[in-house]
């Protein structure tokens, strides 16, 4: 059996106090993961038990926000992990997209955005002639 010995050791105590007393009214922290590819941006964010209904995604030149709300229940828990309460996430992306042909889907509480770079966005290929 091995004991690990920290030097203040009420350090923990008071980090679990100070979790429950900010978990009580702390929003919930939308995790996305976002592919560069040639014509587009794509992200993905994991919103289980959400309908596309509950969500509200808004375009602005570079910016993208999502928001929306996990729905709360009035039972009492022994531990709750799974997210629950409002979130709202904002990325800036490295170039402005196309917020017209923007397109999302959920599919098994899976959110993928597809988001068109502008034509001015994206890579240009240009041959040189040779002499």
């Amino acid at each position: 059996m091995t004991f690990y010995v920290t030097p203040y050791p009420y350090r923990m105590a008071r980090r679990w106090a100070m979790q429950a007393y900010c978990e009580a009214d702390r929003d919930f922290t939308l995790a996305v993961d976002i592919r560069d590819e040639d014509e587009a941006f794509v992200l993905s964010a994991l919103v289980p038990g959400l309908k596309a209904s509950d969500l509200n995604i808004q375009i602005l030149d570079d910016v993208v926000t999502i928001e929306g709300e996990f729905k709360q229940d009035e039972n009492e828990y022994l531990m709750r992990e799974l997210p629950h309460g409002s979130f709202s996430r904002s990325l800036r992306l490295p170039a402005p997209v196309d917020a017209e042909k923007a397109e999302a889907k959920i599919t098994d509480g899976v959110l993928t955005l597809r988001l068109p770079k502008t034509e001015s966005a994206r890579p240009k290929t240009i041959k040189v002639a040779a002499k």
